[in-house]
């Protein structure tokens, strides 16, 4: 195949490459999109967040639908269509890949299917799906390989019923029992979409708690709601090892205080976490040296040491979010164009997708705790919010770390119902440097749960309608 030339190349089609393609061509530049995959959309769209919360959408309409005898309306048991619950899902990649097809045919991106490797700092050695080779010569390169899940070598078995996350989103079968190792984001949501289909789910964590990232006040009513859904969340636990046995595989968990249980399960999820796909690209033929974690090191514009050569997304550091490659894409464009742009975020929103949701942005708790700082943290619990009462969903928390002196808002945490859409105007609070009485004076519809943030702030300046604090 002949050689290809291009001005951009990026070199990965996820939330990172796909946006950063696009908007370099909205910006005038000739682009190219190399990726192995035939499609664009990346792990998140194929196999990660878009597929797993159509099935956590499943989730909670299954769990919703059992709680509905609380308030008198009693359904069956549900029945589960494995294969029509697979169709949904991959129907609904399927018209997120179109529409980003189409996308990119209207602004002219070219996409190339290949495995591509750095020879040198303005080359790409590309590998067919075919077996050919060729080459593409670029002036600038955008890296946004994303991330793998990470299966240490012990739990390499070489056995499909030991899962990571791309496995256990193909729906193969619903186990009957199923261990989940790793009590983080993945682990709890994936754990809740197999729950409501009728698996025993056990959770183990070798930490003290689940969702080491978040505040423990946020996790609490997480916790105590999938107490009730698994059938037992064990923390400060190991898998020492696992086993493949014709009939199951065999776990051996080891507790805190040393003893060891040994345990059959129909299936094992892995999610310990994530690591950058760094390797194998070649970046020894530039100047690039990875970091002792294999992150690619980048400065505020995602340039790297290589001025040719610029990375963002999971491949470039932590967090590893899809929105925030999204919004390093647009900062390199940016860049490119000329534009005085640098990638200066205050408030990168978290969100695990469980029932409930937890959600932050800006400064938490425990990160002024652990730097010394001062804060002012202001609770709202939500059996004070009429919209939570008439949803059933009073378990719910919101609170806000103001700064002490001026009452800006540092930092917001939600756990509840729908708490991954309230926080984005917790972003932009934060963004914008915004203070008590500017969230506390923003009228906000009643009843609604986004009333929570405003009386929260309203607690800051004085005293919530919905909440009595006694003067000290």
């Amino acid at each position: 195949m002949a050689d290809l030339e291009t001005d951009v190349v990026v070199i990965g089609a996820g939330p990172g490459g796909y946006p950063a393609a696009f908007a370099c061509a909205d910006h005038g530049r000739q682009v190219t999109i190399i990726d192995q995959s035939a499609q664009l959309g990346g792990v998140c769209l194929h196999r990660g967040c878009i597929p797993s919360k159509a099935l956590l959408h499943l989730a909670k309409l299954i769990q919703e639908a059992r709680e509905a005898a609380h308030v008198g309306v009693s359904f069956g048991e549900p029945k589960i269509d494995i294969a029509q619950v697979r169709k949904f899902k991959n129907d609904v990649i399927a018209k997120l890949v179109g529409g980003i097809g189409q996308l990119q045919q209207g602004r002219g991106v070219k996409f190339v299917q290949a495995r591509a490797k750095f020879a040198g700092s303005q080359a790409l050695a590309l590998e067919y799906p075919d077996g050919t080779q060729g080459k593409l010569k670029f002036k600038t390169a955008i890296l946004a390989t994303g991330s793998s899940p990470l299966v240490p070598p012990a739990f390499q078995l070489n056995d499909p019923r030991v899962m990571d996350s791309t496995g256990a989103l193909e729906l193969a079968d619903v186990p009957r029992r199923l261990l989940v190792v790793g009590g983080g984001y993945i682990g709890l949501e994936m754990g809740s979409v197999y729950a409501a289909m009728g698996s025993k789910v056990v959770v183990v964590e070798m930490l003290p708690g689940l969702l080491p990232g978040a505040d423990r006040d946020l996790v609490r009513p997480l916790q105590k709601r999938l107490e009730g859904i698994f059938e037992s969340i064990r923390l400060e636990t190991k898998v020492a090892r696992l086993e493949a046995t014709p009939k199951a595989i065999v776990a051996h968990l080891t507790a805190a205080d040393g003893t060891t249980k040994v345990e059959e399960f129909d299936r094992v999820l892995v999610s310990i976490g994530r690591r950058p796909n760094s390797a194998n690209l070649g970046l020894e033929t530039t100047r690039i040296q990875l970091d002792a974690k294999g992150f690619v090191p980048v400065d505020a514009k995602r340039r790297t040491v290589e001025p040719s050569i610029y990375a963002i997304g999971d491949v470039a550091g932590e967090p590893m979010l899809a929105h925030k490659a999204t919004r390093e894409a647009k900062i390199v464009a940016e860049v490119l164009a000329g534009e005085p742009a640098a990638y200066d975020v205050v408030a990168m929103p978290a969100v695990v997708f469980t029932d409930p949701e937890v959600a932050w942005c800006g400064l938490t708790e425990s990160q002024a705790q652990a730097e010394n700082r001062e804060v002012k943290v202001v609770r709202f619990p939500w059996a004070a919010s009429g919209r939570a009462q008439s949803l059933g969903r009073t378990e719910g928390l919101t609170k806000i770390l103001f700064d002490p002196k001026t009452e800006r808002v540092l930092g917001v945490g939600i756990v509840g119902a729908g708490a991954g859409e309230l926080i984005s105007e917790a972003v932009i609070a934060v963004e914008t440097a915004a203070v008590a009485r500017e969230l506390a004076d923003s009228i906000h519809p009643h009843p609604t749960l986004s009333e929570t943030l405003m009386e929260a702030a309203e607690s800051m300046i004085g005293q919530a309608t919905h909440m009595y604090r006694p003067k000290k």
